[in-house]
C-alpha cells in the first residue's frame, strides 16, 4: 500500500483527553507517517503530556494562535504526507482506521472519502452512531446543510492544496467550510465503517457557541449555493433540507445505534 499519512491534532487546555487521543493516533501509525500536535499555548498541563510522547511525534509546538483552524493550517503547512486527516483532542481513531483509509485512498478514483463515527460522552460511552450515507455529498452539504464528522474524513494532500486549504479565519465551522470547498472538484466516496469517535464535552465550541456556529455555517453555505430563485430551485433545496433531517433522525435510531449505544467505545472494531 503506497502513501503516507499526515495527522494533525489541535489542542488548547484539553489535558484531560489529550493522552487518550494521542494513543489512538499512535496505534494507527506506520513507518513514514507524520503526527503533529499543535497546541495553542495551554496552561493546564497539556504541554507536560505532549512532552511524554514527543519522541514518537514528528513535531509539536505550543504557542498562542487564532483558534483551531489556525492551528490546523500551521500543522498541514509543515506536513508532507500524500494523505491527510485531523483528530481533534478528545476524539479517537478506531484501531486500523488509517490502514483502511490508506487502502481506499490508494485507489486512483478517490480524492476524499468519509465514513461513520461513534458519538461518545465524557466517559467514552456510545451515545449513537453517526452514519454518513449522504450521497451525493456536495448536494447534501450545499442544500441540506449537513457535514460528515471530521474524525471519519480522509483526503489527498493534492485536494487540500487545490481547494486552498483550511481557512484560519473561520472560527467554528472550519470543517464544514473546508469539506464543502473540497467537494467542488473531489471524487468522493462513502464507506460504511466506523473510523473513529467524536466526543461530546463541556468545552466543545460547536455546542457552547451553537448560535455562532450555525450562523457561520449558514454564511459559508450561502456563498456556495448555486440554486436559482425559481420555485423549482426552492423546492429542490427544501427537499434536501427535509431529507437530511429525516435521515439523521432515522440513523440516530437505527439498528446499528441500538446495538452499540451505552457500550464502551473501545469495544468497537470497525463496526459496519
Amino acid at each position: 500500500m503506497d502513501g503516507n499519512f499526515s495527522i494533525i491534532t489541535p489542542n488548547y487546555n484539553m489535558a484531560g483527553y489529550l493522552a487518550e487521543t494521542i494513543e489512538s493516533v499512535l496505534a494507527n501509525l506506520r513507518p513514514g507517517d507524520e503526527y503533529f500536535i499543535i497546541d495553542g499555548g495551554s496552561t493546564d498541563g497539556s504541554v507536560d503530556i505532549i512532552r511524554r510522547y514527543e519522541h514518537r511525534l514528528t513535531g509539536w509546538v505550543s504557542e498562542k494562535d487564532r483558534g483551531y483552524a489556525d492551528a490546523l493550517a500551521k500543522g498541514f503547512a509543515g506536513s508532507s504526507g500524500e494523505f491527510q486527516c485531523w483528530v481533534n483532542c478528545g476524539d479517537l481513531l478506531v484501531p486500523d482506521a488509517l490502514r483502511k483509509a490508506r487502502e481506499l485512498l490508494s485507489s486512483e478514483e478517490i480524492d476524499f472519502f468519509y465514513g461513520n463515527a461513534a458519538d461518545i460522552d465524557d466517559d467514552g460511552k456510545i451515545l449513537w452512531i453517526s452514519q454518513a450515507d449522504f450521497q451525493p455529498l456536495r448536494r447534501y452539504m450545499q442544500l441540506g446543510g449537513w457535514t460528515p464528522l471530521q474524525i471519519s474524513c480522509f483526503w489527498r494532500k493534492q485536494l487540500y492544496q487545490r481547494c486552498g486549504g483550511i481557512d484560519p479565519e473561520v472560527k467554528l465551522a472550519a470543517d464544514y467550510d473546508l469539506f464543502l470547498r473540497m467537494t467542488r472538484t473531489a471524487r468522493t466516496q462513502y464507506w460504511p465503517l466506523v473510523f473513529g469517535a467524536h466526543r461530546h464535552h463541556q468545552g466543545q465550541l460547536s455546542i457552547s457557541q451553537i448560535g455562532k456556529y450555525n450562523e457561520e455555517r449558514y454564511n459559508i453555505r450561502s456563498k456556495e449555493l448555486t440554486m436559482d430563485n425559481s420555485a423549482a430551485g426552492w423546492l429542490i433545496m427544501a427537499y434536501y433540507w427535509l431529507l437530511t433531517r429525516l435521515k439523521c433522525r432515522y440513523f440516530n435510531r437505527s439498528p446499528l445505534t441500538r446495538l452499540w449505544v451505552n457500550q464502551d467505545f473501545s469495544a468497537i472494531k470497525n463496526a459496519v
